[in-house]
Formats: C-alpha cells, sequence, structure tokens
C-alpha cells in the first residue's frame, strides 16, 4: 500500500488551505504540520507574529507569538496527528497574521502514518 502525501504551499500568501479527499472503505490517520516562516525588518522592536489552524471549521490551535531576530526570520510551527474517517474529506486552513513582520512562507503538509 502506498500512504498518501498532500501538500499546500501558500507562498507568501496569509492562508492556506488543504482538503484531504475522501477514501472508501477505510479510515486514516495523518501527520499534520502547519509551518509559518516571517521575515522581520530590521526596525521593527515589537512586531508579533501569529499562526492558527482549523481542522473541518474548528479551530485546534492559535498562537501568537513576539517576532524576534530583526534583520531576519523567524518561525512558529504546530504538528498534530490527524485522523479522517472512511468516506470522509479532510479539510484543513492555517491562517497567518503578522504585525511588524511579514509571511515568507506558509506550508500545510499532512503524511499518512500506519500505526
Amino acid at each position: 500500500m502506498t500512504l498518501e502525501y498532500w501538500k499546500y504551499d501558500a507562498g507568501t500568501d496569509s492562508v492556506a488551505f488543504l482538503v484531504i479527499p475522501a477514501a472508501l472503505g477505510r479510515s486514516r490517520t495523518f501527520d499534520l504540520d502547519a509551518t509559518l516562516r516571517v521575515s522581520v525588518p530590521a526596525e521593527v522592536s515589537e512586531g508579533s507574529h501569529e499562526l492558527t489552524v482549523e481542522v473541518d471549521g474548528r479551530r485546534v490551535w492559535a498562537r501568537r507569538v513576539p517576532s524576534h531576530n530583526p534583520g531576519e526570520t523567524d518561525s512558529l510551527e504546530y504538528h498534530c496527528r490527524l485522523a479522517i474517517e472512511a468516506g470522509a474529506d479532510g479539510r484543513v486552513r492555517a491562517k497567518a497574521s503578522c504585525k511588524g513582520s511579514r509571511v515568507l512562507s506558509l506550508v500545510l503538509e499532512a503524511r499518512e502514518t500506519i500505526y
């Protein structure tokens, strides 16, 4: 059996949306990763960045942190296990928000796992 791998790279957009299509006859488990990378301008002293993750329209995680490394980059990541029942789609949305910094990349990845 081939394990599934799904990825959506939103680039510099602030929203990433990933749909894992339904599989008839079997439920599946995925390792889900949401990764936000931001650019922090050198002149910003009190910036922040935030990442919110929703699964099937329900918020599962949100975090706002101060942006560190003026003149360089900073990041925020979220990882969870996602169970999808047979015949059901899995819908994942990640939303980035920045104050003083700007989105360099926002990526959602889902790797099927066998446990």
